[in-house]
Formats: structure tokens, C-alpha cells, sequence
């Protein structure tokens, strides 16, 4: 009786036998990208040739560490394993490496990082700077045991003796190289005093060069505000800092040529240059001073220079007629506060001398009371025994003799008993 196999289990018989296939766990591919859509995290797109398709999924993870972007028609060559996914029968490479096929990845994000670039506009002529006629200094950003630095210094020499040049040691080649690159170029900038900047090396490989492609490098040359030079590699090597750069020179000598001037004649056609260029300035300033001398002594103000202080007038006589108004006002015023201030002293101090001269009459009436004399006459006598006052029966004895002060007299007496 023949025996039916389900879906499934066909599905994961074959899908065994594809993950046990020694052939298939590495599988090298040469097609073209069709399909490609980038998603957030993995990628799904698909392999093609004129006769066949196969579809494709990256993980994120080998995604992002491509260095170029992923175009639909990319030639491309693939590394990866096949397997099938049960859901749909369907079968699949995972990739887990993927390079561009023919000009090689370096010329794929050369074209692609250039392409990104021109769209922003770093490479517009209208951005370029125009090098000095007289640079008395020069930065150079290159390897100070490279040709470079030997050739720039001899060419310059030979035809300004007066140009000082400052040397970067700059790593040209390897990692980190543009790094150290785009900061020396921030360097030189940031110092202030120079009038150029030379960058390059010699020739070499597009690997040997490629630190002169990189996005900082770029950047950092388009940033600077110093006139940049670029002479990198031979005549036909093209990096993105000749793009960027104000000037491409096509050698280290070129390069010191066109930041010197030729000696004595350029210096000297300059010299004229800058004389006449001062000259006409100095012309146009006298005419344009001169029409405004002129402008000025025919002004309304020339010729009848009592308006210019016909209103300052008026003003000051406007404000000297509110200054006496409000003066006025103010004395008033205070003249009406001392009127009343016044009245108010002279009645408290009229009310003080009266309330004084009644507490002195009070205090002499009570003087009085206490006056001896006036005691006498009530009646009363005054009893001494010497010349002490007799207070109390305890102050006499018996036959002791005292004197009575009387309001008319005294008399002498003696204590016969107690």
C-alpha cells in the first residue's frame, strides 16, 4: 500500500538534508541584487543571473558592518549558506559576507560617498577659496619622512626664500590616519596665522590613498578656512580631497608652485598691483569725500546756520517756563508747610511753658506746706535739746534741759518726770 507523505513532513525531510549538506553550509554566489528594499533591522532582497533567482536574507548584525551601500542591479559576490524555510517550502541563502563584484567595494563607496557629497553641495566651484598672491606662511599636513615635505620645502625655497613653513607630522596611510589628518587641518586653522594649506602624500594603491577619501578628511577640508592645496598620490590618482580642496596640484612640487611666488617678478607685479589697487582707492575716497564736503557746505543748515538752534531754543525756553511754573508751585508749597509747622511750634511751646509754670506753682505751694514758720504759727513748737531735734520721749531724760521754739520766740525748760 503506497504511503503518503504530508507537506511538512517532506518539507522537513528535505530541509534535513540541506542543513546535513556539507556542499551547502558555504556557498560562494555571483549574481545581481534584485528586490532591495532597506528595512530597519534584517534585509531580505534577492540573487539573480539571466536564468535563475534565489533569495536572499542579512541579518542585521553582518548588515551594518558593510562599509558600502546595497543598490538593486549590484554585481555582487556572495558568501553564505542555503537552507529552507518550512512555512513556505521555499529555500534561501543566508548571507554572511557580501562584496562588490568587478571595481571592488573601495571604488563602489568611492562612487557612492562622492554621489552623497556632490548632492550636498561640498564639492560647488561657488565654495572654493582663491589662494593668496604672497603666502609668508605655509602649513603643511603630510608625513614628515615622506618626499612630500622635501619637495614642498626645496620648490619653495628656490622661489620664496621668505615663506616660512610650518610641518604637521601627519600618519598619511593606515588606520587612524584620517583622524589624525582631519585634526591637524582643524590644527592649522585653529593656530590663525597662515595664509595656506598643503596637504598630500605620495602615490600609492587606492587602499594606500583611501585615507584621503574619508567623509572627516573631506569635511574638515570644505570646514576650513585657510585655501587648501591637495596634492595626494601621482597625476592620475583622484581622491575626494581634490574634489573638496580649493586647488588640486598634481605633485608636492606643483603644489609648492602654486603656493609661492615666482621671486622677485611675481612679488613685483604684485607690489605694482597693490599700488594701483591703492592708488584707485585712494582716489575714490578723496572724490567721495569731497562730494560730501561739498554736499554739506551747500546744506540748508550752511547757509542758514541759525535753524540748526532755532528749536534748541524754543525747547530751552519751553523748559525754563515749566522749570518756573513748577518752582513756584514747589514754593508754595513749602511756604504753606512752614506757615503751618510754625503755628504748631508756637502753640505746643505756648502749652509746654503754661503746663511748666503750673507744676512750679504746685511744687511751691508744697514747699511752703513744709515750712517751719508756717507750722509755728498753726500752734505747733519746735523741742531741741542741744543742737539735735527731740523726736521721740526716748531722746530726753529726767532733768534734762530743752529748748521750745515758739512762731514768736523760745523758751529754755527742764523735764521734771516722763
Amino acid at each position: 500500500m503506497t504511503k503518503y507523505l504530508t507537506v511538512s513532513a517532506l518539507t522537513k525531510y528535505l530541509k534535513a538534508k540541506f542543513d546535513k549538506d556539507p556542499y551547502l553550509e558555504k556557498v560562494y554566489l555571483t549574481g545581481e541584487i534584485s528586490n532591495f528594499r532597506q528595512r530597519p533591522s534584517h534585509q531580505y532582497f534577492a540573487i539573480k543571473d539571466e536564468n535563475a533567482v534565489v533569495q536572499a536574507i542579512m541579518w542585521a548584525g553582518q548588515f551594518n558592518k558593510l562599509d558600502f551601500k546595497l543598490e538593486d542591479g549590484m554585481k555582487v559576490l556572495v558568501t553564505g549558506r542555503v537552507s529552507i524555510y518550512p512555512a513556505n517550502g521555499s529555500y534561501s541563502i543566508n548571507i554572511e559576507n557580501i562584496v562588490p563584484d568587478g571595481v571592488g567595494a573601495l571604488a563602489v563607496k568611492f562612487e557612492q560617498l562622492k554621489k552623497r557629497l556632490t548632492e550636498e553641495g561640498l564639492f560647488n566651484e561657488q565654495h572654493k577659496q582663491v589662494l593668496p598672491q604672497i603666502a609668508r606662511r605655509i602649513a603643511v599636513v603630510t608625513s614628515p619622512s615622506g618626499a612630500v615635505i622635501k619637495d614642498i620645502i626645496t620648490t619653495v625655497n628656490r622661489r620664496f626664500p621668505l615663506a616660512e613653513i610650518v610641518l604637521y607630522p601627519t600618519k598619511v596611510q593606515g588606520e587612524g590616519a584620517a583622524e589624525e589628518i582631519a585634526t591637524n587641518i582643524e590644527r592649522a586653522n585653529a593656530q590663525g596665522d597662515f595664509d595656506l594649506l598643503i596637504i598630500g602624500r605620495g602615490g600609492g594603491s587606492i587602499e594606500d590613498l583611501w585615507c584621503f577619501n574619508e567623509e572627516i578628511v573631506v569635511r574638515a577640508i570644505f570646514e576650513s578656512h585657510l585655501p587648501v592645496i591637495s596634492s595626494v598620490g601621482h597625476e592620475t590618482d583622484i581622491t575626494l580631497s581634490d574634489f573638496v580642496a580649493d586647488r588640486r596640484a598634481a605633485t608636492p612640487t606643483a603644489a609648492a608652485e602654486l603656493a609661492s611666488s615666482n621671486t622677485k617678478i611675481d612679488l613685483l607685479n604684485w607690489l605694482r598691483e597693490q599700488e594701483t589697487r591703492l592708488s584707485n582707492r585712494m582716489i575714490q575716497i578723496v572724490k567721495h569725500r569731497r562730494e560730501r564736503v561739498e554736499k554739506l557746505a551747500n546744506s540748508v543748515m550752511f547757509r542758514q546756520p541759525e535753524r540748526l538752534y532755532d528749536g534748541h531754543i524754543q525747547k530751552v525756553e519751553q523748559l525754563t517756563d515749566r522749570m518756573q511754573h513748577i518752582m513756584e508751585q514747589e514754593l508754595t508749597v513749602v511756604s504753606h508747610r512752614h506757615q503751618y509747622a510754625t503755628n504748631n511750634l508756637i502753640q505746643s511751646f505756648t502749652a509746654l511753658v503754661e503746663n511748666r509754670k503750673n507744676r512750679a506753682d504746685q511744687m511751691y505751694q508744697s514747699l511752703l506746706l513744709l515750712d517751719i514758720s508756717k507750722i509755728k504759727n498753726r500752734g505747733f513748737a519746735l523741742v531741741k535739746s542741744g543742737n539735735k531735734i527731740v523726736k521721740s520721749i526716748n531722746d530726753v531724760k529726767t532733768g534734762q534741759n530743752i529748748e521750745i521754739e515758739l512762731s514768736d520766740g523760745s523758751v529754755n525748760a527742764e523735764i521734771k518726770g516722763e
